[in-house]
């Protein structure tokens, strides 16, 4: 594990970062959140390390995709997907990305599911809100996606953004507990790195090409940011709203 700060002398509050690869970067949201006044505790289970044991000394938890599936007999996911309950009952913000999203569904008693014909969505397409889509407002019509399966949301839980492939793209079980379908996180550079190391996915059904996520990236990108901040102004503020203890 490690954790990522930005050197200043006072302590500052720290978010949970559960990475699943070696070389993943918690991108965007991660550096949004130190500039919002945090540190980020990298954890990586499925490389062997621990997870907290509380979140006693942490003010939230954000747990990003990887290449495996929320269903996989693997000890870590189950380890991960159990370890939910940890931000939950103690009521500290949760916010669970692409394979993150799909474990709490299944935490939660949902359902990650492969589309028949094996559709995926791995490029950018469009997306459509649910209502007001919840405190921080309208998703982006147009959103990147990187997964061969999907969830299906908790019968508690609301739904916050759909889609025609994959309905349930984005829920939550209140405004602190959040989990979504797509990416909000990546940076040029960890799009250059997926579509390089990922390209072997672009010959699967309804998969766009490198070329349509890089053009994709320059059209639809800047909404995707706007509603990040947006979504991290209600999902966890700065660090000033969470004293360290």
């Amino acid at each position: 594990m490690n954790t990522i700060s930005d050197m200043t002398m006072k302590p500052r509050p720290k978010i949970v970062v559960v990475l699943h690869q070696e070389r993943s970067s918690p991108g965007r949201v991660g550096q949004k959140l130190i500039k919002r006044g945090f540190d980020l505790d990298i954890r990586r289970p499925a490389l062997g390390q621990a997870l907290p044991e509380t979140m006693d000394n942490h003010a939230g938890a954000v747990i990003f995709g990887g290449p495996g599936s929320a269903n996989d007999n693997e000890e870590w996911v189950k380890r991960e997907t159990d370890w939910i309950a940890e931000p939950l009952k103690a009521g500290k913000p949760f916010f669970g990305i692409c394979l993150g999203g799909q474990m709490l569904a299944n935490h939660l008693g949902g359902k990650v599911y492969e589309r028949p014909y094996k559709r995926v969505e791995i490029g950018y397409y469009p997306l459509e809100t649910v209502g007001n889509g919840g405190e921080s407002g309208p998703f982006p019509d147009m959103i990147y996606h990187f997964h061969r399966e999907g969830l299906t949301a908790p019968d508690s839980a609301k739904i916050l953004a759909t889609s025609e492939l994959y309905p349930h793209q984005a829920f939550s079980m209140d405004e602190k507990t959040v989990g979504i379908q797509f990416h909000v996180e990546l940076t040029l550079a960890m799009m250059c790195r997926w579509t390089v190391h990922g390209a072997h996915r672009f010959v699967l059904p309804n998969a766009q090409n490198r070329k349509q996520h890089l053009q994709g990236r320059l059209e639809h990108d800047h909404k995707s940011e706007k509603w990040l901040e947006g979504f991290l102004d209600h999902w966890i503020g700065t660090g000033e709203d969470h004293p360290v203890i």
